[in-house]
């Protein structure tokens, strides 16, 4: 069961969609904009990826942050209610399949989860 979570809209959530479909894996996709993801989900991928790979400190949804927020994010605590409340701070995609967390997108790592099948 492979699961792809991000913003139908993200350019590189639709090279990830693009990849897995060329390459016939099947996949359920979730948006974040209307299904954001919960606490236990966010605490999931902050163990497997970390704060310094999940969260998207470059992006526009940061930039407009303010600062208070931005420290916020240094917690745990204040990463998961940063994600809760804009989650278009997590770096897409966010793949989930057989327990294992991979954020972003690239052909050559995708290439190697999926060798097996």
């Amino acid at each position: 069961m492979i699961t792809l979570y991000g913003i139908p809209n993200c350019a590189t959530v639709k090279k990830a969609r693009s990849w897995l479909d060329e390459h016939q894996q099947a996949y359920t996709f979730v948006n974040f904009k209307t299904d954001p993801p919960d606490e236990k989900l966010l605490q999931q991928w902050l163990d497997e990826a970390g704060a310094d790979v999940l969260l998207n400190r470059k992006g526009t949804t940061w930039r407009k942050l303010s600062d208070e927020e931005k420290v916020a994010a240094n917690t745990l605590s204040g990463a998961i209610a940063l994600m809760q409340a804009h989650p278009s701070v997590i770096k897409r995609p966010v793949l989930v399949s057989q327990n294992r967390v991979s954020v972003g997108f690239q052909a050559e790592h995708y290439q190697s989860l999926f060798a097996f099948r």
